[in-house]
């Protein structure tokens, strides 16, 4: 399915996101509800930990992606809320081995929100994606 990623001249050009992701052709759309840090039971994971937090949640999306049948590559936008901005960027954004599964080439629009709280005082990160793959 065709996509283009642009960053339109005269703004900016981040390494963790691209500015706009257009799609052509007949797709479905998926849309992946914000994802937290738990195991089966609905318990927190890695308490006090915003890098394995946030590992334990790209595995969750891997799993919800897949069970729609896509892939990272076809995520076209992604919403991180995280109650410690500068420890996200720092540890989840600016580390050079962090093993993004999306494309640093090619990576999908992205919002990141600072928030007071989440749904569980342990959790420090969230995140919800969409995606699209053809029809």
């Amino acid at each position: 399915m065709p996509k283009q990623y642009i960053n339109p001249p005269g703004l900016s050009i981040s390494p963790a996101f691209t500015r706009v992701l257009t799609v052509t052709a007949p797709s479905k759309l998926i849309y992946i509800a914000g994802q937290v840090p738990t195991d089966k039971e609905a318990r927190p994971l890695h308490v006090g930990d915003i890098r394995s937090q946030f590992i334990a949640i790209l595995d969750a999306l891997t799993v919800q992606l897949s069970a729609a049948g896509a892939t990272w590559d076809d995520v076209v936008f992604r919403r991180t809320y995280t109650v410690d901005v500068p420890a996200f960027v720092q540890r989840c954004i600016r580390d050079e081995l962090f093993p993004f599964p999306w494309s640093r080439e090619r990576p999908s629009p992205s919002t990141l929100i600072g928030v007071t709280a989440l749904a569980n005082p342990a959790f420090l990160v969230e995140l919800e994606i969409a995606a699209v793959i053809a029809d």
